[in-house]
């Protein structure tokens, strides 16, 4: 029976649904690249049209640092019944076929429930594949202890709540919630989200990670992040060892993790003089690919640490750095990297030590109440497959200061386009012109050289994607705050623990007063430094770190006086180390 189609049918039978990440066609022998990928919601053309429209005439608002609080309960409110679909009771008397059927089933009166008790247009994008929560099922049966890797930048958005009840109440299974790119974030807002979570759900254990340590982005352009001597490479990840620490506490002995605090040790030593780990000095590692008939047929194990083998799954929604945190617990490449959501699109688990295992699933958007247009700068819709992309620049830009990072000149003004100095800042940008989205695009399209090929106007969905792309990647941060982050700002910005974050991320604390001095005593770098910031909204084509797959071809930078510097700690609107 053919797979694709009996999914295809129980999605259509709900609701319109839109495949996005179509991949190149099936060759023979080869595993279907394409049974994973995205289904979302169709959004009808009227919608489309109307966000559109508003883009042009709505004039952006600046929001107060308050409301960019956001409460987990608004996101995921219990009487909206946002659960997940589970997988239906089955015995091993059923056929391969009947199973699949009693699953489509069991999916398609998930999605009548959930549909009925939300009405339209009010919840997110979320995904509609039944083959992909089929992993996740998967993943759940076999893992003895659950790694829920979120964004710190926003992590109530990729945090369900009813997931998190079902691992720990139903399945009796441990959760450690993985704060991922704590580098983007203001330590004072990382412990803050953590004490948050931590009040919220009291059994859940939090730990921060990230892959990039001490590699900050010096231009809102920089295609790459800094490279810091010896801060490069997986094994200079900030948190493996958080992890380690996390599992000895949960497992409490019954299964012997020496060798994989060995493993951390020799990961670290085994980097080069210039953070590059040798040949010689990496581990072999073995994965195994799961078959369809051992996935579908096999019964969840009640019988924990099985072999003396602790076996850990790795969950979350797309774009979270899931297969980046994979790769940094192994401590060398073996997941491909990307930011286009729904990248990793088959099941394997990698044997970290005799005695550890990790099981990677595809990312996957659980239904929730979040704004679609925060979702988008989340990183959970592939930005190059938006419809409209403006509404999302217009949300972006009320929540951050925009004309001081970007230095955009409003479409309105006459004359070549050029970053603003002195007093011809406030003449150019001043409460006179009032900005719209659409505005916005305008502007960065000519600060940018985005132009059509045959009008040559000014390509502004070219150049919203890009302000989407930099919002998505970190060097334009937007980073949501708990609930009375801003009344305890002074709490958390003395606390104790500020420090043991800082050297998580691998930065020293005079570091932000002095990024912050650099800046403010020019706002610009050198005119070489600008040529070296490539167009770095465009796609990295050797696929390592940001392979998005939907690129455009590259538009070299137009030379120009300045660059755009910008401290990421300014974008947030506090500075790092107050």
């Amino acid at each position: 029976m053919d797979r694709e189609r009996q999914s295809d049918t129980s999605d259509s039978e709900t609701t319109d649904v839109r495949r996005i990440n179509q991949q190149p066609g099936i060759r023979e022998g080869r595993y279907d690249p394409n049974r994973f990928r995205l289904h979302f919601e169709k959004e009808s053309r009227e919608e489309v049209e109307r966000r559109k429209k508003l883009a042009r005439e709505k004039v952006l608002d600046q929001m107060l640092d308050k409301d960019l609080e956001v409460d987990i309960n608004d996101i995921y409110p219990t009487e909206k019944g946002l659960e997940f679909p589970r997988r239906p009771p089955w015995n091993y008397g059923m056929n391969r076929e009947e199973l699949l059927r009693k699953e489509e089933k069991s999916y398609r009166e998930y999605l009548n429930d959930l549909h009925s008790r939300n009405p339209p247009g009010s919840l997110s994008h979320f995904e509609h594949n039944l083959e992909t929560w089929r992993q996740l099922w998967r993943v759940l049966e076999m893992s003895d202890v659950i790694l829920l890797i979120v964004d710190i930048r926003h992590p109530v958005l990729q945090f369900p709540p009813a997931l998190y009840h079902y691992i720990t109440g139903e399945l009796q299974k441990q959760v450690v919630v993985v704060l991922n790119k704590a580098d983007l974030c203001p330590p004072p807002l990382v412990l803050a989200w953590t004490h948050y979570l931590q009040t919220q759900f009291p059994h859940l254990h939090c730990v921060c990670f990230t892959s990039h340590p001490g590699q900050p982005y010096s231009t809102v352009l920089q295609k790459k992040r800094m490279r810091k001597k010896g801060t490069c490479g997986w094994g200079h990840a900030g948190g493996p060892t958080h992890i380690l620490k996390a599992c000895q506490e949960i497992t409490a002995g019954k299964v012997d993790l020496s060798s994989w605090e060995k493993k951390i040790q020799r990961d670290a030593v085994a980097m080069g003089s210039e953070g590059e780990q040798s040949e010689e000095g990496a581990d072999s590692v073995l994965v195994e690919h799961q078959s369809d008939v051992a996935m579908e047929m096999s019964s969840p194990s009640q019988e924990l640490y099985k072999d003396g083998v602790l076996t850990l799954g790795c969950i979350g929604f797309p774009n979270v750095g899931k297969s980046s945190v994979l790769n940094s617990l192994v401590g060398r490449k073996v997941v491909s990297v990307s930011r286009t959501p729904g990248h990793t699109k088959y099941f394997q688990t990698y044997y970290l030590t005799p005695t550890v295992k990790l099981c990677d699933c595809p990312g996957l958007v659980f239904p929730s109440l979040v704004n679609k247009q925060l979702q988008i700068l989340a990183g959970i819709y592939p930005v190059s497959q938006l419809q409209e992309p403006y509404s999302s620049v217009g949300y972006l830009c009320e929540r951050t200061p925009f004309l001081s990072v970007l230095k955009l000149r409003h479409p309105s003004v006459e004359g070549p386009q050029h970053a603003p100095k002195g007093g011809e800042k406030e003449r150019e940008q001043g409460p006179e012109h009032s900005w719209t989205a659409w505005d916005v695009c305008e502007a960065w399209a000519e600060r940018r050289g985005y132009k059509t090929a045959k009008a040559a106007r000014n390509d502004v969905y070219r150049a919203a994607n890009s302000l989407l792309r930099l919002a998505v990647d970190g060097r334009l941060c937007l980073c949501l705050r708990p609930p009375a982050y801003n009344d305890q700002r002074e709490q958390w910005e003395s606390h104790p623990d500020l420090a043991e974050i800082i050297a998580l991320q691998g930065r020293k604390e005079e570091e932000g007063a002095g990024e912050r001095d650099e800046e403010e005593e020019g706002e610009s770098s050198s005119e070489p430094e600008e040529e070296r910031d490539r167009d770095a909204d465009d796609d990295d084509e050797d696929g390592d770190d940001e392979d998005d797959g939907f690129g455009h071809p590259a538009v070299k930078e137009r030379k120009g006086p300045t660059s755009l510097t910008v401290n990421m700690f300014d974008v947030l609107r506090e500075n790092e180390c107050e």
